[in-house]
């Protein structure tokens, strides 16, 4: 496997088990909303759209070509620890 592939696999997979994170955290939101209130469907929401964001990121990734390969995933891997500071924040505020 190339480092390409390897590195296009590796934000697949920590994007993947993000999400299935996210979606556990927001059930437990949801459940309670009273206590919690919006701002936590504001930080889901957000969360969400760094989400969408890396996963555009990684089809730029798939896309580029070997010129512009190391820019492109140079970029997609800040989104990516972007991405999980956030989430981890957020996850520390629901316990």
């Amino acid at each position: 496997m190339s480092k390409r592939d390897e590195i296009i696999q590796a934000l697949k997979a920590q994007l993947d088990e993000l999400n299935g994170e996210l979606d556990e955290l927001e059930t437990k939101a949801k459940a309670g909303r009273e206590e919690l209130g919006k701002k936590y469907d504001a930080q889901v929401a957000s969360l969400r759209a760094s989400a969408a964001t890396l996963r555009t990121k990684i089809d730029e990734v798939m896309a580029a070509g070997d010129e512009k390969w190391e820019a492109v995933v140079a970029e997609a891997e800040k989104v990516q620890k972007a991405l999980v500071h956030s989430f981890n924040y957020f996850k520390s505020q629901l316990k």
